[in-house]
């Protein structure tokens, strides 16, 4: 099983409600903007908290609250233990850090990265995942001094450096101008075919559905839709 999840979490104006399962699949959530797509994200990542469900990915149970335990948090794994990597919709890269810093960054809270033969592995893998992104060349520049198509391959190679084991994507595309757009949807649509994970994409843009979804849903005001 790849990751299955029950959120139900109070907004401001609705109730997010949803339950969905999945396995090694691209899941496309779409929907207007405020329709409660990133809280879901935010929900499974751990960034924020359910007031009620559960969220289990292959087997495991991140977070559990129910009426069975009184409504209580009766598991909660820490954000940074999850095993998923997130790509946030801003990229979220540290400005005074280069290329490969950015990507590194996420490697440093690894027990296998304290390990100098392990973390040589890791190095390794990173140096490959840029490779294969095409940011090797880039890798000493700062990341204020790229363009927004390789700031936005830098952030899924941080995403995917620490070897997830469920890949979020919240809009990834759409700060990108129309032209490099279309350039990244193809090169996105090659990297997907090697993916071997749950991944998860939230967007409004229908093309985007059309081009990368095995599976769909559509959100509107926290439920999914027929």
């Amino acid at each position: 099983m790849g990751i299955s999840f029950e959120i139900h979490k109070r907004l401001d104006h609705f109730s997010l409600d949803v339950e969905y399962t999945m396995g090694n699949e691209f899941l496309v959530i779409e929907g207007p903007s405020g329709a409660g797509k990133t809280t879901i994200l935010n929900c499974i990542s751990g960034i924020i908290l359910p007031d009620r469900g559960r969220i289990t990915l292959k087997d495991e149970i991140l977070f559990d609250r129910n009426e069975d335990n009184g409504g209580k948090v009766s598991v909660n794994v820490p954000v940074e233990k999850r095993s998923i990597g997130y790509l946030f919709q801003s990229y979220a890269l540290f400005p005074h850090m280069t290329i490969r810093e950015n990507v590194l960054y996420g490697l440093k809270n690894k027990r296998e990265y304290k390990n100098k033969e392990t973390r040589r592995e890791l190095l390794e893998y990173a140096d490959h995942m840029m490779e294969s992104l095409g940011i090797s060349h880039l890798a000493k520049k700062n990341s204020t001094a790229v363009s927004g198509g390789e700031k936005q391959r830098t952030a899924l190679a941080r995403a995917m450096v620490t070897k997830p084991s469920l890949l979020l994507l919240d809009e990834p595309f759409s700060a990108l101008d129309e032209k490099t757009r279309e350039m990244i949807y193809e090169e996105f649509a090659d990297f997907k075919s090697t993916l071997k994970i749950p991944t998860i994409l939230i967007t409004h843009n229908h093309r985007e559905t059309e081009l990368f979804a095995d599976k769909h849903i559509t959100l509107k005001e926290g439920k999914i839709t027929p």
